[in-house]
C-alpha cells in the first residue's frame, strides 16, 4: 500500500472543507491532502435540484480568497433590491475554479477525488479509489479534519423513510424539471426549505395554488432575507441584529420571543393560526413568503407512513390521492442533527457551525484559528460550536453563537482583524463605514445589548 505524508488530511471537499482549507493555507505554509468521494469539489451541490439557490448572498459564501459572483444587487425576481444568490451550477463551477486556480497552484494542497475515506479519524488514515480500488495510507503530522459530522442529505440521494406502492408517481424534487405532461396535481412532501423551494418554483412557473397540496409534518419559522445583507446593505442588517438582541434580552419564554420577533418583522410563518414547531434557519424573501401563503391545501397529519395509488397514510390519519398525482419528495433532512462536540481535539478537527448556519464563514474561521493559534484550549474558547438548527429554541443558540463569534471574539486583535477582512462575514468590512452615523448608532446599540441578550439566552435554554 502506498503511503503519503501531510500536515492535515481534510475528509470532504464540500463547502466546509473548501473554506477551511482555503483559510488554513492562506494563513501559513501547511500541507493539506483533501479526499472526496466525488470527482470534483462542491459536496452536496452536485446532487442538488436544478432550481436551488443559496439562502444567503453569494457575497458571503464560498472561500475567503475568491469572490463568488459579482456582488451585484438583483433588479428583478423575488430578490429585487437584495444581493444576488448563486445557483447550484454556478457554485459547482466556482469550487472547481477555486481548486484549479487557487488551492492546487499554491503547492500546498493535493486533491484526491473519487476516493472513499476508510480510516477511523483517529490512528488509521486510509482512502480507497472508487476507480482503481487502490488504497493509500496517509501519515498525518498534525490533524485529520472531519467535515462529515454534519453531512448534508438531499432528496436525490436519500432513501425515503416510508413505503411507496409500485404504481405511485413519486419523484425527488429535482425531477420536476423533467415532467413531460401536466399531472392532476402536485403533492409536496416535507415542511423544510426544499419543500418551500419546490412550491415556489411551481407557483413561479404558472401552477395555480389550488393544484398544490403541501404535506407539512411540522410548520416552520422562517427568517426574512432583508436581515442578512452585506456590503452596501449592511446598515439595515446591523439594525435588525440590534433589534433581535433587544428582543432576546427581554423575552420571558421561547413563545414570547417569537411573538416579538414576528411583530418586529424578524421572523415569519405561513399561517398565523398555527404555532410552528420547527426552525431550520430557512431564509426567504417577502415575495417568496407571500406566494407560499397562497397555498391553502396544507396537510398536518404528521409524517408519511405509506404512499398508495389512491391514498396516503400518515401518522394521524390518511388522505386520498390518485394515480395521476405527482408526489414530490422533499423529505431529506439536509444537515444531520448531531450533538455539539469540541471542534479541536488533540489529533482531530470536527468542523461545525459557529453561528447556526453560514457554513463557509464558520469553517473559514476555524481554519484561521487553527493556522494562528497553537493551544487547543484557546482554539475551543474562540470557536464554540452551535448545534444544527431544528427546533424553535435553536434560534436562541444561533444568536448566542453570533454574539460569541462576532462580538466577544472581537476583543482579540487578531480575531477582530479576521472578522473585519473576511468576505464571508456578513458584517465584515465595517471599517469603511466609520463615518456613517446610522451604522455607528447600530453598532453602539449592539454593544450595549449583547451581555443582557447572552445572559437571557442562557436562561431561556436552561429552562
Amino acid at each position: 500500500m502506498k503511503t503519503i505524508d501531510t500536515d492535515y488530511l481534510v475528509v470532504g471537499a464540500g463547502a466546509a472543507g473548501m473554506a477551511f482549507t482555503d483559510a488554513l493555507t492562506g494563513e501559513g505554509d501547511a500541507d493539506v491532502v483533501m479526499v472526496d468521494r466525488r470527482a470534483a469539489p462542491g459536496g452536496h451541490w452536485h446532487d442538488a435540484y436544478p432550481f436551488v439557490r443559496l439562502h444567503q448572498p453569494s457575497a458571503t459564501y464560498g472561500v475567503n480568497s475568491r469572490p463568488l459572483g459579482h456582488d451585484a444587487i438583483d433588479t428583478m425576481g423575488s430578490d429585487v433590491g437584495l444581493y444576488e444568490r448563486a445557483t447550484a451550477p454556478e457554485i459547482c463551477g466556482y469550487y472547481r475554479k477555486v481548486l484549479d486556480e487557487v488551492l492546487l497552484p499554491s503547492g500546498q494542497v493535493r486533491f484526491f477525488g473519487m476516493c472513499d475515506y476508510v480510516g477511523d479519524f483517529a490512528r488509521e488514515h486510509v482512502f480507497t479509489s472508487r476507480l482503481t480500488g487502490i488504497s493509500t495510507r496517509v501519515r498525518v503530522r498534525r490533524k485529520v479534519v472531519d467535515t462529515t459530522y454534519l453531512e448534508v442529505a438531499v432528496p436525490a440521494t436519500h432513501k425515503p423513510a416510508f413505503a411507496i406502492d409500485a404504481d405511485v408517481r413519486f419523484m425527488p424534487v429535482g425531477e420536476l424539471v423533467h415532467l413531460d405532461a401536466a399531472p392532476s396535481g402536485y403533492t409536496i412532501l416535507g415542511g423544510g426549505k426544499t419543500a418551500m423551494d419546490a412550491c415556489y418554483w411551481l407557483l413561479e412557473n404558472g401552477v395555480e395554488p389550488a393544484r398544490i397540496r403541501w404535506i407539512r409534518p411540522r410548520d416552520s419559522w422562517v427568517l426574512p432575507r432583508t436581515c442578512f445583507q452585506p456590503l452596501a446593505l449592511v446598515g439595515p442588517t446591523l439594525e435588525a441584529f440590534a433589534q433581535a438582541l433587544e428582543i432576546l434580552g427581554q423575552a420571558v419564554s421561547v413563545e414570547d420571543l417569537y411573538l416579538q420577533l414576528e411583530a418586529g418583522g424578524l421572523a415569519r410563518r405561513f399561517d398565523r393560526t398555527v404555532t410552528p414547531t420547527m426552525f431550520r434557519g430557512a431564509i426567504l424573501s417577502a415575495a417568496e413568503c407571500d406566494a407560499l401563503e397562497r397555498i391553502e391545501q396544507v396537510v398536518r397529519l404528521g409524517r408519511i407512513r405509506r404512499l398508495g395509488t389512491d391514498r396516503i397514510v400518515l401518522e394521524h390519519g390518511e388522505i386520498p390521492t390518485d394515480p395521476r398525482q405527482v408526489h414530490v419528495d422533499c423529505t431529506a433532512s439536509a444537515f444531520k442533527v448531531n450533538p455539539e462536540r469540541a471542534i479541536f481535539d488533540r489529533d482531530r478537527i470536527t468542523l461545525q457551525g459557529l453561528v447556526g448556519g453560514f457554513t463557509s464563514f464558520s469553517a473559514a474561521t476555524i481554519g484561521f484559528v487553527e493556522a494562528t493559534r497553537s493551544d487547543d484550549v484557546e482554539k475551543n474558547r474562540l470557536c464554540v460550536p452551535t448545534r444544527t438548527l431544528d427546533q424553535p429554541s435553536d434560534w436562541i443558540r444561533a444568536y448566542r453563537g453570533m454574539i460569541h463569534t462576532n462580538l466577544m471574539n472581537a476583543a482579540d486583535p487578531d480575531m477582530a482583524a479576521w472578522l473585519e477582512r473576511t468576505r464571508l462575514n456578513i458584517t465584515g468590512g465595517l471599517g469603511r463605514y466609520q463615518d456613517d452615523p446610522r451604522i455607528q448608532a447600530a453598532l453602539a446599540r449592539i454593544a450595549g445589548l449583547a451581555a443582557s441578550a447572552q445572559h437571557n439566552a442562557d436562561r431561556l435554554l436552561a429552562s
